[in-house]
């Protein structure tokens, strides 16, 4: 058995995991591959910002295939098992999306993000090039609040559904997009501090000319005491 050294110390990146996958859904879990599947498809929503992973990039993924061969069997064996358990369970949404080059199933997590870009799938909205899954239409829309909030901060849990809708319902989808970006670049991926960020446009004026392209001079007007509380010390 290789030993792990332990977390290094300084900054590291973090991935969101739900409160709800430990207490709803690991409970239910009975199968190593599923496991390790499903965890590895959290891990590349968040880490690569896209809703849907082709099977041929979960084929060719040497991490994961490292993380199965660790179970002493056939590691593409096992990535079949623990794909089709984790859909059979829900925790993981499959489909196909057909190409010139043919068909390809591809697999999503299976979040608020995961459903639409599931019905985006099944409405014909969505490609393949290469191997990789490209997740916009063909004329590229503004992401709204669920798929920013899930690239930017983590998988959305049921309990803020209802303030993004009230949120998205608010304010410009513009401002909701640049707050994130501002969140993103100054590394508080917290949805208070996206919202601290909308409730003082709203309340102090956001300006009617808006840098988009000068984000650092943007994000220092979000670094003083009045957000103090977000950032992590």
């Amino acid at each position: 058995m290789d030993k792990f050294e332990g977390f290094p110390a300084g900054e590291i990146a973090f991935i969101s995991v739900p409160d709800l996958f430990f207490s709803g859904l690991l409970p239910t879990v009975d199968s190593l591959p599923e496991l390790k599947v499903t965890l590895h498809m959290i891990w590349l929503r968040q880490r690569q910002g896209r809703q849907a992973v082709s099977r041929a990039e979960l084929e060719a993924d040497e991490t994961l295939a490292r993380g199965l061969a660790g179970l002493g069997g056939d590691p593409a064996a096992l990535l079949e098992e623990g794909l089709a358990r984790a859909v059979e369970r829900g925790a993981l949404l499959h489909a196909i999306v057909s190409s010139a080059s043919g068909t390809h199933p591809v697999y999503l997590v299976n979040s608020e993000g995961g459903r639409q870009a599931l019905a985006a799938i099944q409405a014909g909205q969505l490609g393949v090039r290469g191997e990789q899954v490209v997740d916009r239409p063909v004329a590229e829309a503004r992401p709204n609040i669920f798929e920013l909030y899930e690239n930017n901060i983590g998988l959305l849990s049921p309990i803020l559904a209802d303030e993004l809708r009230e949120a998205e319902a608010s304010y410009p989808a513009e401002w909701i997009e640049d707050a994130f970006r501002i969140a993103a670049a100054n590394n508080v991926r917290k949805w208070r501090y996206v919202q601290a960020i909308l409730e003082r446009w709203a309340t102090k004026g956001r300006g009617d000319e808006f840098d988009r392209r000068n984000i650092e001079k943007e994000r220092r007007w979000f670094t003083d005491e009045e957000f103090e509380k977000f950032f992590l010390h």
